[in-house]
């Protein structure tokens, strides 16, 4: 039962950003909020696992948000070629944690059955609740489950020793997190389950949410989950890189010892 080193890689960075853009019901809702966007790695000596992918240059010229590093020159340092990447645990099937996929012809996707159902069915008829998602993402992972390459989960599951999958929504119908064993103990992969780390320990909720019930319950996951709140990892926090140190280049961060000091809000 080894445990896994765990990076976070980031690809893109917005500074163009308020509290308001972060947290409902903010008193500060005018002031700055930078946001960093990161994919993750998984390895265990010839294991690997590929959390999210990220988006490419041209989802960034759609949005006009622009990316530092297309994803798959994210992961040029660790010598991994996009072909060798076999498994990608999708989060959910926002535009800048699925728009990498097609990058990736050999994955097989791993993500909660409610994602799919929810980004391909009636809810997408609004156009608030379908902003972020692209439909040729969606489409990509549709292809892929016509190619046999789509394993469902249906709430928690095991998807190998050390790593488990666990359905929160709130953010997305299907939003998961990703459970690891590591040296520093269990850490959570909050993804878009905890944007930034105030979101869960303040218990301030990202502005866009399909179900805000969902979202809160999914704080309470995130820390029963974690051997404690610092191995808790949210996904866009440029905190992140403030906490754990970079190895590599300066876009990636090892995760897997915990953080290197303590962290407040």
């Amino acid at each position: 039962m080894s445990e896994w080193e765990v990076y976070a890689v980031k690809y893109a960075e917005r500074t163009a950003r308020t509290r308001a853009d972060s947290f409902i019901f903010d008193d500060n809702h005018d002031a700055p909020h930078a946001m960093d966007y990161f994919m993750w790695l998984l390895k265990r000596g010839p294991q690997m696992i590929l959390v999210d992918t990220g988006y490419d240059a041209a989802e960034a010229s759609f949005r006009g948000r622009p990316i530092r590093l297309d994803p798959v020159a994210a992961l040029a340092p660790f010598g991994v070629r996009p072909e060798d990447v076999t498994d990608i645990i999708v989060t959910h099937l926002h535009y800048d944690h699925a728009g990498g996929l097609h990058l990736f012809p050999n994955a097989r996707l791993h993500m909660q059955a409610a994602e799919m159902a929810y980004a391909t069915g009636p809810c997408m008829c609004h156009d608030t609740l379908r902003m972020p998602f692209t439909a040729a993402h969606v489409c990509e992972a549709i292809k892929r489950l016509y190619a046999g390459k789509v394993t469902f989960y249906d709430g928690d599951a095991e998807l190998a020793d050390g790593v488990s999958l666990h359905c929160i929504g709130g953010h997305s119908r299907g939003l998961q997190c990703v459970r690891i064993r590591t040296q520093a103990g269990w850490m959570v992969l909050a993804s878009d389950a905890a944007h930034f780390y105030e979101n869960f320990l303040a218990r301030k909720p990202f502005p866009i949410v399909v179900d805000l019930e969902d979202m809160l319950d999914g704080f309470t996951t995130l820390d029963r989950l974690a051997s404690s709140p610092r191995l808790v990892v949210p996904g866009h926090d440029p905190l992140v890189r403030a906490y754990f140190p970079s190895t590599l280049s300066s876009d990636i961060f090892r995760l897997d010892a915990g953080p290197n000091r303590d962290f407040t809000i």
